[in-house]
């Protein structure tokens, strides 16, 4: 148990940075600079976030087992209070980090901990059915709604962002992370935990399965993407066939939440292989513990990050070189503020503050 735990840790320090070098990526825009990186770093939007919300759902399995197997009710309920206030607090947090971090993801977290609360209990059947379900309402609200209301995308800004209408809008159905069908991801996570993870034949099918639906889903969309597209010549219709065989984030059509969640199921069990095979190393332990301070280094790294950038004039006209620099140069030093901080103390500086908060 306590290596499959270091695994998740390990993971979730992985995701960190992807998110790292997505969030330096969108926000410095690079144009010049190796064609190679300029081509590979979009391939990571999405995925990092993706990965996130799904450890998320499997720590939610976690602490909630022994209320679930018990079938106490006392127990259920304190569980569930646990997991709406947790949820409060980060729609809280959220709503006031987006005035400084528009492409906050920690509002939404609230919101499908607030579906998780109200799931946990359910059978994996269940789980899983909900999650298809989120998933195939969004091409639904896709044809009954405005999906680029709000928008504008030559800046990646949501315009009314702070009007009832907008901020519904964004939240559930047409910001980066809607919980329309991004919910998916977290209730993924919790039917992925209640696997018996520690099996390696399980491990295995897992991965197999994981291989071949992201590879099938990216394959599959990129030779229909380039069928239909060598029988057209208007751009409309160009326009709406790239769309539709789509596999980015934004819109998370169906294809996109299949390929992200399979890849993150890879880098998990790949997380969960490393940690057994190098139960010892240093690599291991120092990733383990960067996993544990996320809350921490994700409101560091748009802070301090991207901040110092910014004062001192680093933000505009860089190349992707610098820019993956940077990005990777934080995150070293996000691990070796990690491994010192935790010499000390037990848990993150915010980690430790959100605690003591959701425990009011």
């Amino acid at each position: 148990m306590q290596e499959r735990i270091t695994g998740f840790d390990f993971a979730r320090s992985l995701a960190l940075l992807g998110m790292i070098i997505v969030n330096f990526t969108v926000v410095m825009d690079p144009k010049t600079g190796s064609n190679l990186l300029l081509s590979l770093a979009p391939l990571l939007q999405g995925r990092a976030s993706a990965l996130f919300i799904i450890i998320a759902g499997i720590g939610v399995t976690l602490i909630s087992n022994k209320a679930r197997f018990s079938n106490n009710k006392l127990m259920i309920v304190r569980v569930r209070s646990k997991l709406v206030r947790r949820a409060l607090l980060l729609i809280g947090v959220g709503l006031l980090f987006t005035l400084i971090w528009e492409g906050d993801i920690l509002v939404f977290y609230g919101f499908y901990f607030l579906f998780a609360a109200s799931l946990f209990t359910k059978n994996n059947r269940s789980l899983l059915v909900v999650c298809i379900v989120l998933v195939l309402l969004f091409p639904l609200f896709l044809m009954l709604f405005d999906y680029e209301k709000n928008w504008d995308w030559s800046t990646l800004t949501y315009t009314d962002l702070w009007s009832a209408d907008g901020l519904v809008r964004r939240i559930f159905f047409n910001g980066f992370h809607p919980v329309l069908p991004w919910t998916g991801f977290m209730i993924f996570g919790m039917w992925l935990a209640r696997q018996n993870l520690a099996d390696t034949k399980i491990r295995k099918t897992l991965l197999i399965y994981s291989l071949l639906l992201f590879s099938g889903t990216e394959l599959g969309c990129y030779l229909l993407k380039i069928m239909y597209l060598s029988h057209l010549s208007d751009d409309s219709s160009i326009e709406n066939t790239i769309f539709l065989f789509s596999t980015s984030a934004i819109p998370p059509l169906p294809q996109y939440i299949i390929s992200a969640g399979s890849s993150s199921v890879i880098v998990i069990i790949g997380s969960l292989y490393f940690c057994d095979r190098f139960s010892d190393s240093r690599l291991k332990r120092w990733l383990s513990q960067t996993g544990r301070l996320t809350l921490t280094l994700y409101i560091s790294h748009v802070i301090l990050g991207l901040g110092m950038l910014q004062f001192l004039g680093l933000l505009e006209n860089q190349t992707i070189d610098f820019t993956l620099s940077a990005a990777i140069a934080f995150f070293v030093a996000a691990v070796s503020f990690s491994v010192i901080w935790l010499n000390y103390f037990r848990i993150g500086p915010l980690e430790y503050i959100f605690k003591r908060l959701a425990a009011l």
